[in-house]
């Protein structure tokens, strides 16, 4: 089953807690093995001097591995994060962010993938994620 970006923005209300939906993430694109998100600006995830806080930023790196994995599986799955390691290059200031995650191996128990998320616009991304989700069902 190929699922799409409408099937992907169901998954998020579905499955997703409350402060998560919160961060007002849409699903732009799906793929084979990939996904793209965006993260809207908001002065509610801004920190003290104007730049979007790293947590923001960590948690739709995390939720948009989910969505890559079941775009990578056709469908959801019950799944949990292992690992995510977080490197921060730039502020992120009054721009949305697109998150584009790339499942670099999906097995039967650990799927693994890289994201870059750069704010719309820029050339070069604000900061890149590397993640391990377990896969429980």
């Amino acid at each position: 089953m190929t699922l799409t970006p409408a099937d992907a923005d169901k998954i998020l209300a579905d499955h997703f807690a409350p402060w998560v939906l919160g961060l007002g993430l849409t699903v732009e694109e799906t793929g084979e093995r990939h996904a793209v998100l965006r993260l809207p600006w908001s002065e509610a995830l801004a920190r003290d001097g104007g730049g979007l806080c790293g947590q923001a930023l960590m948690a739709a790196a995390d939720t948009a591995t989910v969505i890559a994995v079941c775009a990578a599986r056709g469908g959801y799955g019950p799944m949990t994060t292992v690992q995510q390691s977080t490197s921060f290059q730039r502020p992120v200031v009054g721009a949305d962010v697109l998150i584009r995650v790339r499942v670099t191996k999906l097995g039967k128990r650990m799927a693994f993938a890289d994201t870059t998320l750069t704010p719309e616009g820029a050339a070069e991304p604000a900061a890149t994620a590397s993640t391990v989700h377990a896969l429980l069902g």
